[in-house]
């Protein structure tokens, strides 16, 4: 078939990839969002999806609206069979989706229809999930409701931060839309439409989502701050300043501490939840850079009974 990919961030790339060695279908061009400004510079800068198709000499298109009328008139002049999506970033109007004769086919990563939206991975961690996995379907204009073609299941660790499990996703869920287009052309693969019970939404996770409230009870910390790592970060407040939480870890046998109530030795960072303790293993104090919780609480000498969070 002839394909033309949307995408956008770094997990996009590795579908990309798979496609473009697939040898079976040809890629013509690449739909991705406009270059967007980064670093302490702000200057403009591709995206990944971007950078990549470039160097496969692929043409690249940057509509600002998917509903811009050149962007459509040169959808149509390439005339795609399929139009496979990961993370694209934007919604696809119904002239959009109506230009290619086998539809938009979109790698999510979820079991579908759980984790409808934007934030399925850090959704499915946050929410303790021990199964997750990826769904190809048929892009309706509904919210990820479209009929499903093929799924892949992948196993939440213990220890899963959502960038650590969205890594694992992008490779394997790439092969799946690799196999999903080569099961469309040859008429070997349909779509199922989706069960109506079972549906959860994801919606994308604000600042504010990754506030940790220290009441809350030492497995809720975790899954908080392994769900926002790398994004948007975990965080509370010490003494009146942000601090970013990278990694904390649950202490099932210690539950001497108050909700927020700080412990330090030379070690060993411990702060009191709603049940037991977690030890807090790698922060970010605002204005720096990540380092080991001991060498924080070293630095900033931590009292007796001080909170955080406060």
């Amino acid at each position: 078939m002839k394909l033309v990919f949307a995408g956008t961030p770094e997990v996009a790339v590795p579908a990309l990839d798979a496609l473009l060695s697939s040898g079976r279908h040809e890629v013509a061009a690449v739909v991705t969002r406009p270059d967007a400004p980064a670093g302490r510079g702000r200057r403009l800068v591709a995206s990944p999806v971007a950078e990549r198709a470039e160097e496969a000499g692929i043409e690249v298109l940057k509509p600002v609206r998917p509903r811009d009328e050149d962007f459509l008139a040169r959808l149509r002049e390439i005339a795609p069979d399929c139009c496979p999506v990961v993370a694209y970033g934007a919604l696809l109007p119904k002239t959009a989706l109506d230009i290619p004769a086998r539809g938009w086919v979109n790698l999510h990563f979820s079991l579908l229809p759980a984790w409808r939206g934007a934030a399925p991975v850090q959704h499915a961690v946050m929410a303790g999930d021990e199964v997750t996995g990826a769904s190809t379907f048929l892009i309706e204009e509904g919210l990820d409701s479209g009929p499903v073609y093929g799924v892949l299941t992948e196993e939440v660790r213990p220890t899963d931060t959502s960038g650590d499990l969205l890594t694992r996703l992008a490779f394997a869920g790439a092969g799946l839309l690799a196999a999903t287009m080569d099961g469309i052309e040859d008429g070997t693969l349909h779509a199922v439409p989706q069960p109506e019970e079972g549906v959860t939404l994801a919606p994308k996770i604000t600042v504010e989502d990754a506030q940790v409230q220290w009441s809350a009870p030492a497995l809720r910390v975790d899954r908080v701050v392994r769900g926002c790592t790398p994004a948007p970060g975990a965080w509370t407040i010490f003494r009146g300043e942000r601090l970013k939480l990278i990694q904390a870890v649950p202490v099932l046998d210690r539950a001497d501490l108050a909700p927020g109530e700080l412990s330090a030795s030379k070690n060993n960072v411990y702060v009191g939840t709603g049940s037991h303790a977690v030890e807090l293993l790698w922060v970010q104090p605002q204005g720096k850079k990540p380092m080991r919780a001991a060498d924080w609480a070293r630095g900033v000498r931590i009292a007796p009974g001080e909170l955080i969070g406060v």
